[in-house]
């Protein structure tokens, strides 16, 4: 869990408590160390939440603060709740689960007339997950090679069948309406490649890392691909 995460989900539970909770507590739910909660709770006093604190006995909200709210009007309700099923229904399961949680976290906090009309009521938005399995697959292994720039073995078929192996630096997803692809520097090519996540047969993340550069990342490719 990243810092910033972490701070808000602290004031989240501290929001939520009449009585006072214990680093241990808070280190336990959030499960890292006491001394971790500590310098959270220091950052958070200093950036001026005011965080009442007693040595033994624990953290509270001062009695009379309230955090407000996140407020959307229908329209904003709306296109979260697409954005939430379009998400759920083409990505993959990981970032399928993210969005179901972030819905659930807005559906708390909506004024009871919201609540009884986005929540209440059946469900009228639907995005069909069609053929999900095979154009997001690996999509979730692929996403965290993106983000902790590991390279990537992948056994790919082409469209006319033929086989290959290749070792890529990915770089970026990108959703075509029905395919996912990966954007993606080719060490057997010396070059950009696009990969159809439903043609990759095979996958595995190596330890072996890569360092992007001004002329190999997604925007550069991104620049010189379009007009």
């Amino acid at each position: 869990m990243r810092k910033a995460e972490r701070l808000f989900q602290i004031l989240n539970i501290l929001r939520g408590r009449r009585s006072v909770i214990t680093a241990l507590q808070l280190a336990q739910r959030l499960e890292v160390s006491e001394r971790t909660i500590y310098r959270d709770m220091q950052a958070l006093v200093l950036s001026g939440m005011p965080i009442e604190s007693e040595a033994g006995i624990g953290y509270r909200l001062a009695p009379k603060f309230a955090i407000p709210p996140l407020m959307f009007d229908e329209h904003e309700l709306e296109a979260l709740l697409l954005g939430v099923r379009m998400v759920q229904s083409w990505s993959g399961e990981k970032m399928g689960s993210a969005a179901d949680s972030a819905l659930h976290k807005i559906h708390s906090v909506l004024p009871d007339e919201l609540h009884r009309q986005y929540v209440q009521q059946p469900e009228w938005l639907i995005v069909p997950a069609l053929h999900r399995e095979y154009s997001a697959r690996n999509s979730d292994e692929i996403q965290a090679g993106i983000k902790n720039k590991n390279k990537l073995l992948l056994h790919y078929r082409r469209e006319d069948g033929q086989e290959s192996q290749r070792t890529v630096w990915p770089l970026g997803l990108v959703f075509w309406g029905s395919t996912w692809t990966l954007i993606a520097w080719c060490e057997i090519r010396d070059d950009y490649r696009m990969f159809r996540l439903d043609r990759v047969a095979q996958l595995t993340t190596l330890t072996e890392t890569f360092i992007t550069t001004d002329t190999c990342n997604l925007q550069h490719y991104w620049q010189n691909a379009t007009p």
